[in-house]
């Protein structure tokens, strides 16, 4: 019968130690807990916050579970249930709209599309799905880096290119976008992308009330906005999207 490695016994019962009771624990209440020594208790939290799955206060010292163990903890949530789960919504958001709609995940430091309804006219369009979107320039990034612990991290290490003369790439703007983003509850792409292009996204949650997704509508700028503003009936409805799509998914009402 094969052996257990300790190492990595410990540090799951370090992960599951950090996972209930106070939010964060300091070195010798974590090393008391799990009958370690100080030391050891120290190597495998080192270990484990360079991996990101524990993060250390910088101000108290203590710690706490990190950003990509909360990003691993959603895996569950496959990517075909969460299309599954907004089929319907994005059909009627496209009808509602009369725009096409696109349906975003984190993957590989930008927008994964993985589904895409068509903007219900006789214009000819291409599917997207499979395409990339950037994180910093995109409604379905702003959404996702906003919300998103391990999406905010990719999108400020990143090179924030400059599509065009509108794109906003300085760090501190940048942040001003995502805080407007949170207090809002839905972010806006006008031309930032791309030239003549406006989109208005939103974000989705699972039964956990993580992020796992983000709904947008993207069309012409003079369809979405209207005296200079995007229009309100438009932002209302890509919310009332996303927020039955979390539904759907188990988070209840926000």
């Amino acid at each position: 019968m094969a052996r257990n490695i300790q190492s990595l016994e410990r540090a799951a019962a370090m992960l599951r130690l950090l996972a209930g009771g106070e939010r964060r624990l300091g070195l010798s209440d974590i090393a008391s807990a799990l009958s370690l020594a100080k030391g050891t208790a120290h190597g495998i939290l080192r270990t484990l916050q360079q991996e990101g799955f524990v993060e250390q206060d910088e101000a108290s010292g203590r710690y706490q579970l990190g950003a990509e163990l909360l990003r691993l903890g959603t895996t569950y949530l496959d990517v075909h249930e969460l299309r599954a789960r907004a089929l319907v919504w994005t059909d009627d958001l496209a009808r509602a709209s009369g725009e096409s709609v696109h349906l975003g995940v984190l993957h590989q430091q930008g927008v994964l599309i993985v589904h895409h309804v068509f903007r219900p006219d006789d214009s000819r369009q291409v599917l997207e799905i499979g395409a990339m979107q950037p994180l910093h320039s995109t409604a379905l990034g702003k959404v996702l880096s906003a919300y998103d612990p391990v999406a905010h991290s990719e999108a400020v290490e990143s090179d924030r290119k400059a599509f065009t003369d509108r794109t906003v790439c300085d760090l501190g703007d940048f942040e001003q976008l995502l805080d407007l983003t949170r207090a809002r509850g839905f972010a806006a792409d006008v031309e930032e992308t791309w030239e003549g292009v406006a989109a208005i996204a939103a974000p989705i949650h699972d039964r956990r009330r993580m992020p796992v997704g983000a709904v947008g509508v993207t069309g012409a700028v003079e369809r979405l906005r209207r005296d200079g503003e995007l229009r309100p009936e438009l932002i209302a409805a890509v919310r009332d999207c996303a927020r039955a799509v979390s539904r759907d998914l188990g988070a209840g009402r926000f």
